[in-house]
């Protein structure tokens, strides 16, 4: 509608009010035209369809057909008011003060604004980029990793040791009394898993089949049970059998687990390496641009709008309530939203609002657009993880969804380098083990 009459009035930088008047004669054109379409296929008792005089609809629903075209009207303008005056609204706006006033409806939209940031203290940002090789020990200790995830284990009759399995009873008490949970009929469990309280594996070791014993142990202050904090218990301990873990050889059967038909232990230890390689190049890039976008985000404080922030509350509470329930084998709709307040994602979503806001604005200043090239090789680097990566590469090329999530990663990483470009970096030489540890907690 070219014929509205708006006020702009730039409350606070998070905030704007629009005053918009919209001619009555908008409004009386369209409330005649719902009358007259009305009465043409009303069913009203005394009058034939379609014979109902448009004055008797007038009289008995145009009140309610013309707050039905002022509602829509108010729909249909705010947002082409917005659009107009190019007002960044965040959220749906608020809708207040209604009214007919003279030749006019005057309404008054307020909405919330995407904030205007200037980018602030690049130059001063320092990030220590972690480096890290695959060294032949690493891969040494990847391999026996493999074994053992598809260990067995053989009884024997020894001692309880380190890497073994027991099964034994166990009863617990405290100053003589039995506390809930502290017993258990048949439990197995692996010796130096740290399964356990601190104390009660190093207890059992040394015992065998047969053998009963009472070990003496503290619960940490920080343990889940409130009653059990910090408290010493004794736990009488009867093992029933006690099993020692066999590591399959590495042999021809063992490498065709892995795909390796041909070449041996050399070739499988080529395919861990290569595969190591590749998680710890994916490793160093989250590392970086996790202590990048925490350098960035600390140089810049700023109010963001509430929308914005419930919105990503709500995000972020929606993921863990999805996390729950793939844990639990349960539909995500089951869970009480409130046993999740928002007090709970406050700190966190507040830092990836403000996050998207300056990444945004580093895009837009900068000018800076998708490399395509990169998404390319992005995508076939993940399709080598795959027994096809010729149709990994098709699917992640041609469906539009997937492309545009890799376009968005391919996209945070340019703006990554851009803003190490003008702050200082400093690598440092880590272990694998560590640098994925390091990448792993930034995800968290």
């Amino acid at each position: 509608m070219s014929n509205l009459d708006v006020a702009v009035n730039v409350i606070s930088d998070k905030e704007t009010q629009l005053t918009v008047k919209v001619p009555v004669g908008t409004i009386q054109s369209k409330v005649e035209s719902r009358i007259r379409s009305l009465a043409k296929t009303a069913k009203i008792d005394g009058f034939r369809k379609g014979k109902v005089p448009v004055s008797h609809i007038r009289a008995q629903y145009g009140a309610g057909i013309q707050q039905e075209v002022i509602n829509d009207v108010i729909r249909d303008t705010v947002f082409e008011v917005l659009a107009d005056k190019k007002v960044r609204a965040v959220g749906v706006p608020s809708i207040d003060d209604v009214k007919l006033e003279n030749d006019f409806l005057v309404y008054q939209a307020s909405v919330e604004t995407m904030p205007e940031v200037e980018v602030k203290g690049l130059s001063e940002i320092e990030v220590e980029r972690q480096v890290a090789t695959v060294s032949d020990e690493d891969v040494d200790i990847m391999i026996e990793n493999l074994q053992k995830q598809r260990q067995t284990f053989e009884t024997k009759d020894g001692e309880l040791a380190d890497g073994d399995e027991a099964t034994f009873d166990f009863e617990g008490s405290i100053d003589g009394e039995k506390f809930e949970g502290g017993s258990a009929e048949n439990y197995r469990l692996i010796i130096g898993s740290g399964q356990m309280i601190p104390g009660f594996e190093d207890g059992m070791k040394g015992m065998k089949a047969g053998e009963e014993k009472t070990i003496k142990v503290t619960f940490p202050e920080d343990y889940q049970a409130e009653n059990l904090k910090g408290k010493e218990a004794d736990f009488k301990i009867t093992v029933k059998e006690v099993k020692e873990a066999k590591l399959p050889e590495l042999n021809d059967e063992f490498f065709e687990l892995f795909g390796v038909s041909e070449g041996g232990l050399d070739k499988l230890k080529a395919d861990v390496r290569k595969n190591m390689e590749r998680e710890i190049k994916s490793a160093a890039r989250n590392q970086v641009k996790q202590a990048t976008f925490d350098a960035l985000v600390e140089k810049n404080e700023f109010d963001v709008p509430n929308a914005m922030l419930a919105g990503e509350i709500d995000r972020q509470r929606n993921l863990m309530l999805q996390r729950f329930a793939q844990q639990f084998g349960a539909n995500p709709n089951t869970f009480d939203k409130n046993m999740l307040p928002d007090e709970l994602f406050e700190d966190q979503a507040l830092r990836a609002v403000r996050l998207g806001v300056l990444v945004g604005q580093i895009i837009d200043k900068q000018k800076l657009e998708v490399d395509q090239e990169r998404v390319t090789a992005f995508i076939s680097e993940a399709a080598e993880n795959y027994e096809d990566p010729a149709e990994v590469i098709e699917y992640y090329t041609n469906d539009k969804q997937e492309r545009a999530g890799i376009e968005a990663v391919v996209l945070e990483d340019q703006v990554v380098e851009y803003i190490l470009s003008q702050g200082k970096v400093t690598d440092k030489e880590v272990k694998y083990q560590d640098l994925l540890a390091a990448a792993q907690q930034a995800q968290m």
